[in-house]
């Protein structure tokens, strides 16, 4: 059978430098290259959209009112396209109904499961759904958790009633003192000596009448235990009629807690008594999903055959993709960008549907090297059904699967945007470019560490899969967190270290701006020096070079662009006729800066910006993006444009100049080419030797190789992970028992 290309001519999105590619159909073709040489604009901006578009363009006028709206991408001809199912790191959200049983399909077959072979029979389906009336637990809607009391201050068990043990800080002295005189407690009892029914009087009793002594007489009164006192005055009272003092004041003793009714099971009394095997619908969506697969593969009632075929698959690609130590009720809004990437993958396993074009964004960000060969058999999988699988990658261990490699370079920005290379892995690695020279290139261990300057400790963390976990992090250094997905790395850093240490500056990848008028300039301060140098200069006033103020072109307001609505056609985005795009009023642009107008300065690069300026303020903001590896960017350019990896550096790049400032990384190589990643270790070094404590969520190995400390968790994901497995220096680590990572460092450096 011959072969067949998607055939693209003069692509010239972004960057692109009228590109012409032929892309094998139905062969895993992977785009390689540094960051902004032009991947993207290729694969998402040029072949994705167009796809999208023309697929959109097949429903009529009403529907597609109601579509995603794609602009036509920018080159002369884009041909043989199939369908595009475009599998990005966007994290799944939803709320706290959405779960990865749900976003699977997996819940609801299982809630088929339970009503035709559960007993006792109780209804259809829905009986078993949190998301329908009919199977919700009417205390908590379905949500599992309610508004309850934190009343872990409200007493003291070494003292009695009449020594003052209950001290709730917003109850009146009567109040707290009516419990003593309701004569239904020994008032000289410590209350550590309180029977459990004793207790629960005290916190929960109700309606029960007594003589509360007031001055020297006495009136009748019903009894609340504390809690359902407070209960009654402040959480079930509508809030807006506390006043704001008092809100202020109980905020602290009120939070979210697991229902009573349901113990966070979300279910009706009557969907829990129901039972397969001796467990509920419940207990079977929090086990592992490992765990989970025997059991249901163990149901032999006839009536269950095709349902437990259906899960057994589903449940296996999760296992297949190494998601296995997840469970069917874990909320998706927890879930990492890795994790959410993969979950969409295996949505489209079980598809019938072939010759489809699977579009993947770095799907080996979050995977340990442990894991990548589980990626590349569902790469395998997808392909070998009849499909096209093109992926933006970095890492040599995916790109050695590919059938054909696409190297886009030879740099970033405007030094990027060509095709340097396209051919087989074999051939990369002879090739003279930056891939090619890279691919095989490993960094050296470090053999001498920093000496902590003291330490940052972590006590008793027991979130999600976390075994009561106690460790130090060194401060002055670079510490590493490591370990297979699922081990515990974000629990114990990102949910109980940022908890415990809230001043900690968080460099995360989400987006750092949606909106078109923010921009590298202006969100890294250098606009506002740009503004006084151009007002200095000019003798007028600063906000005129803003076109978020008084200099915005007034017909576009600052814009560059007139939007057209269509009604129920695809609006239209014109450049504004008065300012051609520059955005701002024309009088503005008549005022210069040695010979450049402002709108000049932001189509400018970091590195051009960085020859053109003399002002120390600006040179050193432009210096700190340059350091972190985004010289390509232009002044101009929209933030809602960058990638998570790009967002996660231009938040490096505004924090640069700090000391003494503990940082906390998660995944930093994520969209980092090879070659970048000598540059960030050298940032990452620098912020340490200036006196900052940096910790790192990483599992790119020249990384941990150049840790001053590591700790590793594990010592595999889920329940048999949430401990530290190994804790010190690279070296050590390489001896280390017990450790997957250990395993790893020892091939990458030599030491079989």
């Amino acid at each position: 059978m011959n072969q067949e290309f998607i055939e693209i001519r003069g692509a010239r999105e972004n960057n692109l430098k009228n590109v012409s590619l032929r892309i094998p159909k139905r062969k895993i073709t992977i785009f390689t290259g540094v960051s902004g040489s032009g991947k993207s604009s290729i694969v998402f901006d040029t072949i994705a959209t167009e796809a999208q578009r023309q697929l959109n363009e097949n429903f009529s006028m009403f529907i597609r009112n109601f579509l995603p709206k794609y602009a036509q991408p920018h080159a002369d001809a884009i041909e043989n396209l199939s369908m595009a199912i475009v599998v990005d790191q966007r994290r799944l959200g939803g709320n706290s109904h959405s779960t990865l049983g749900t976003i699977t399909d997996i819940s609801p077959v299982l809630r088929l499961l339970f009503s035709r072979v559960g007993h006792p029979h109780i209804g259809n389906s829905n009986a078993f759904s949190f998301n329908d009336p009919q199977g919700m637990c009417p205390e908590c809607n379905g949500i599992g958790k309610k508004m309850g009391v934190v009343a872990d201050s409200f007493l003291d068990m070494s003292k009695s009633l009449n020594e003052g043990a209950v001290q709730v800080p917003v109850f009146a002295t009567w109040e707290k003192s009516s419990y003593a005189s309701s004569g239904f407690f020994d008032n000289d009892k410590k209350l550590s000596d309180f029977t459990n029914e004793e207790m629960d009087l005290l916190l929960y009793g109700k309606n029960l009448k007594f003589k509360l002594q007031i001055g020297g007489g006495t009136m009748n009164a019903t009894y609340l235990g504390i809690i359902e006192k407070f209960e009654k005055s402040y959480i079930k009272r509508d809030i807006k009629t506390l006043s704001e003092r008092t809100q202020k004041t109980v905020a602290p003793y009120i939070a979210l807690r697991p229902c009573p009714s349901c113990n966070g099971a979300r279910l009706s009394q009557a969907a829990l008594g129901c039972r397969i095997d001796g467990k509920n619908i419940a207990e079977m969506s929090a086990m592992e999903v490992s765990e989970l697969v025997p059991l249901i593969k163990q149901i032999k009632d006839p009536l269950a055959t095709s349902m437990v075929i259906t899960l057994s698959e589903r449940l296996q690609h999760l296992v297949d993709i190494g998601l296995e130590y997840l469970s069917l009720d874990r909320e998706t809004t927890t879930l990492s960008g890795g994790e959410s990437q993969r979950v969409k993958m295996v949505k489209h396993l079980s598809s019938s549907l072939i010759d489809v074009m699977y579009i993947f964004d770095e799907p080996s960000v979050g995977l340990h090297p442990r894991d990548v060969h589980r990626l590349n058999e569902l790469l395998g999988k997808l392909r070998d059904k009849g499909n096209t699988v093109i992926v933006v990658e970095h890492d040599p261990d995916v790109i050695k699967v590919a059938d054909h490699i696409v190297d886009v370079g030879p740099h970033a920005g405007s030094k990027g945007g060509n095709i340097v290379f396209e051919g087989s892995f074999a051939d990369l690695v002879k090739a003279d470019t930056l891939t090619g020279r890279h691919i095989k290139q490993s960094l050296p261990l470090k053999k001498k560490s920093r000496k902590p300057l003291g330490k940052l400790s972590v006590k008793n963390a027991r979130i999600n899969n976390l075994h009561n976990v106690s460790v130090d992090i060194p401060t002055g250094v670079l510490t590493v967190v490591t370990g297979v997905a699922g081990s515990g790395k974000s629990s114990l850093i990102n949910h109980v270290f940022l908890k415990q240490h809230p001043k900690a500056i968080v460099i995360d990848q989400s987006a750092v701006g949606t909106s078109t008028r923010s921009n590298p300039a202006t969100y890294t301060g250098v606009m506002d020096d740009v503004r006084k140098a151009f007002a200095k200069e000019n003798g007028v006033s600063a906000s005129l070079f803003s076109f978020n103020s008084q200099g915005a072109c007034p017909n576009c307001q600052g814009l560059g662009v007139i939007y057209t609505d269509l009604a129920f056609m695809d609006g239209i985005k014109t450049p504004c006729e008065i300012c051609e795009g520059k955005r701002f009023k024309e009088e503005v642009l008549a005022y210069k800066l040695d010979g450049k107008s402002i709108s000049d300065i932001l189509e400018m690069t970091v590195l051009q910006a960085l020859d053109y300026f003399t002002q120390k303020d600006i040179l050193h903001k432009l210096q700190a993006m340059s350091d972190v590896g985004l010289d390509y960017l232009t002044l101009g350019q929209p933030l809602s444009t960058l990638s998570g990896g790009e967002c996660q550096r231009i938040k490096l790049a505004s924090e640069l100049h700090k000391k003494g400032s503990v940082y906390v990384l998660d995944e930093p190589t994520t969209g980092l080419h090879m070659s970048d990643i000598t540059h960030l270790l050298s940032i990452m070094n620098r912020l340490v030797d200036a006196g900052n404590t940096m910790i790192v969520i990483e599992h790119n190995l020249d990384v941990i190789k150049n840790a001053d400390w590591i700790i590793d968790m594990g010592p595999d994901g889920g329940t048999k992970g949430g401990s530290v497995v190994f804790e010190g220096t690279p070296v050590d680590l390489l001896g280390a028992k017990g450790s997957i990572t250990s395993s790893y460092l020892k091939a990458a450096s030599g030491k079989q």
